[in-house]
């Protein structure tokens, strides 16, 4: 074999001699310059490490207080307390205004009222305010009859006012100012009844909707009594009606809306 040849020989398997260490020194040239790469990017935008570790964490582990409201099983009560399952299913789904008036016991004549509120039909409910209030004299009944002296029991829609006195600012219920809302006489105690009508929202027991609460028609019979109304409290129990202070009166009136089919449920402690 000439000398050129040998030397051409010599000089290939060098060559591959030396070809791995050629390789691994690129590839440790190539991975520094991607290590400065990132640290350079780290460098110009620190926050954007950090925020994304933040989000890995809020991804992989809820908030306790996330992950237990969302395993707290909503109440079938909707946020109203004193009254029984079926009342509260008794209440339209459509109503987001209620007033809710629960006696100390079934022959009381004292109760609470208090006034509730939902920003949609079917949400829970929210309490707005609450006022003492009185019932009849001798308490609540569910099978009411004229002169009982008993508070009817149950679930009614409020659609119509009235009073002696002109309606309050922002009244959106439909509002009868007469002069034929003087109460006459004395209450069941002898407490005077004046001012008593200055403002009443009837209540739908035994009545026509749609008309003044002074209509005097009765469609379900003379016998079982009307005109039920809130009205301002005298100081003393009712025949029927529910009294409250006469600025929880005003309040009422202001405060309800038809649009939001409001109603009232009235009855003794867990009715």
């Amino acid at each position: 074999m000439s000398q050129h040849r040998r030397d051409r020989s010599r000089i290939s398997r060098a060559t591959r001699a030396t070809r791995p260490g050629r390789r691994a020194a690129l590839a440790a040239i190539l991975g520094l310059m991607t290590c400065a790469a990132g640290w350079a990017c780290v460098a110009q935008d620190p926050g954007r490490t950090a925020g994304a570790a933040q989000q890995v964490r809020a991804d992989s582990r809820p908030a306790a207080a996330g992950r237990a409201a969302r395993d707290t099983p909503r109440s079938v009560m909707q946020g109203l307390t004193g009254i029984s399952e079926q009342t509260r299913a008794r209440i339209p789904a459509e109503s987001r205004q209620l007033v809710l008036v629960t006696g100390k016991g079934v022959d009381s004549s004292e109760a609470t009222a208090a006034l509730y509120t939902r920003p949609v039909a079917g949400a829970d409910w929210t309490k707005v305010q609450s006022w003492p209030a009185r019932n009849g004299a001798k308490g609540w009944s569910l099978e009411r009859t004229y002169g009982d002296l008993t508070s009817p029991v149950g679930v009614f829609a409020l659609t119509d006012a009235g009073g002696l006195l002109a309606k309050p600012p922002g009244t959106r219920l439909p509002y009868d100012e007469d002069d034929g809302f003087v109460a006459t006489g004395r209450g069941v105690n002898g407490e005077s009844l004046e001012g008593s009508f200055d403002y009443v929202v009837a209540i739908d027991f035994n009545r026509r909707p749609g008309n003044s609460p002074l209509d005097p028609v009765k469609p379900e019979g003379e016998e079982k009594g009307g005109n039920i109304w809130l009205h301002v409290d005298h100081d003393g129990p009712s025949q029927g009606c529910v009294g409250i202070p006469k600025d929880g009166m005003r309040t009422l009136l202001q405060f309800l809306d038809p649009s939001a089919k409001p109603v009232i449920a009235m009855g003794p402690e867990g009715f």
